[in-house]
């Protein structure tokens, strides 16, 4: 008898559901926010430490406060080897792992869509990704009959792949007792899923441009899975924290010093979350390249109105800024919500390493039917005849996976150029590094519309 695939699990998840209109990215920010909104709920509740978790293709929950308290069973990719086992260790727990989840090999012909099946002893919930291209949706199933159809074929599964672990997750769920779930959880789950999509999902856009990059591979699909939940991992708990002290600087008790640090902490906080945004993007744009939607953007505005908070980071590294705008420019033809943080990576990227007293000089200039944005260095220690022959940003870098690269000169992990000219393409963009680190990116001018 062959092992039960995990077709027929999100076949029977999908089961008197209508069929889905999404494409895959559509679905996968559906999937981020579900996964957000459910673990915020879990969170919540007081039976938060009771209870199991099984996923696949990657482990789904990231929240330390439920990894710790309930067992999980995750299906992976053999490739993925340093999943074998999760340990997680708490501050104060000493050396020993409060919890780890066990690790299973994922099958072919189980394909890659992830699922989520949380049953705790007041909410039990199965999420999944489900359909073609074009057809893509976000399952979310609450219903006692289907969870309990969905835990009979995983439990066939374990039974034929790992005896030991059915007979320990089947004692796990007799110790919870019957699936009682609270059906009405989904009049408010769709609702807050909508809330967290305004934070993520793409601006209204009017024009489109193509992207004809090449499908990738099977095994670069795998690692771009793995490096899109790292990332969602690593900003969920930044933005935790950030809200946390935002709440803490509203208060008006606390000693100068105090609110100092936390303000510092606060735009570490933004800093980071908005790197890793970036990353995220990269991946999921060099998965499913698609087509980029573009609409009227200020550019010459969004430089203005975000050169305050760049000035401060710069300060930082005793890096200063000057900026250089030409007078009345047309608009360009860009996303503005995720052209600022490219900008804030851009500026970052060109400035992490450089000498205390360097100056970045931006300039934004027209250029026929673009307008030219350019960054350039300004290194006191370093003269034109030094520069000459010196290797360029580009020729330094060591590619470390699908969309990152590793800078020698600045110690740290950044977007590869590949990556950079692939997201600027997709806001409208042509990117070209210059010497130095310097660096010229050209957006398309927006014509203007024709009267009606």
């Amino acid at each position: 008898m062959t092992q039960a695939s995990f077709h027929t699990l999100r076949d029977r998840l999908a089961n008197d559901v209508p069929s889905g209109g999404c494409d895959d990215a559509g679905a996968r920010r559906l999937w981020w926010a579900a996964l957000e909104t459910l673990q915020q709920t879990l969170i919540g509740r007081s039976d938060q430490h009771q209870g199991v978790w099984l996923a696949a293709p990657l482990p789904a929950l990231y929240a330390p406060s439920l990894i710790s308290q309930l067992r999980g069973w995750v299906w992976a990719p053999e490739s993925i080897e340093r999943l074998t086992t999760l340990e997680m260790t708490l501050p104060g727990s000493g050396s020993q792992p409060i919890h780890r989840f066990e690790r299973l090999s994922l099958m072919e012909e189980d394909g890659d869509d992830p699922f989520l099946l949380v049953i705790t002893p007041q909410l039990q919930v199965a999420l999944a990704l489900h359909g073609e291209d074009g057809q893509r949706q976000l399952l979310m199933r609450c219903d006692t009959p289907t969870l309990s159809d969905a835990l009979a074929l995983i439990g066939r599964r374990l039974r034929d792949q790992n005896p030991d672990q059915a007979m320990a997750l089947q004692q796990e769920l007799e110790l919870l007792g019957p699936l009682q779930s609270d059906e009405r959880w989904s009049d408010r789950f769709w609702p807050q899923v909508a809330e967290r999509l305004t934070g993520m999902a793409p601006s209204i856009t009017f024009q489109a441009a193509s992207d004809t990059t090449k499908p990738v591979s099977t095994e670069e699909d795998q690692e771009l899975s793995l490096l899109e939940a790292l990332t969602h991992e690593v900003r969920t708990p930044l933005a935790t924290i950030r809200t946390l002290i935002r709440s803490l600087l509203r208060r008006r008790d606390l000693p100068s010093v105090v609110l100092q640090r936390l303000q510092q902490i606060d735009v570490e906080c933004s800093e980071q979350i908005d790197r890793f945004g970036l990353i995220f993007h990269a991946a999921e744009l060099q998965r499913q390249p698609g087509e980029a939607t573009l609409a009227r953007t200020d550019l010459g505005e969004i430089l203005q109105s975000l050169a305050p908070g760049w000035n401060d980071q710069l300060e930082r590294r005793g890096v200063s800024l000057c900026l250089d705008l030409a007078p009345e420019l047309p608009m360009v033809l860009s996303d503005p919500r995720r052209l600022e943080p490219m900008l804030g990576g851009l500026i970052d990227r060109t400035s992490r390493g450089l000498s205390s007293g360097s100056r970045l000089d931006l300039v934004l200039r027209e250029a026929g039917a673009r307008l030219k944005l350019q960054i350039l260095v300004q290194q006191p220690d370093r003269d034109d005849s030094t520069r000459a022959g010196q290797p360029t940003e580009a020729s330094e870098q060591a590619q470390v996976g699908p969309v990152l690269s590793w800078n020698p000169s600045t110690g740290s992990l950044q977007l590869s150029q590949h990556a950079t000219r692939r997201l600027l393409a997709s806001l409208g963009g042509r990117y070209r590094q210059l010497h130095d680190r310097s660096l010229t990116v050209f957006f398309p001018v927006a014509t203007d519309p024709d009267p009606t």
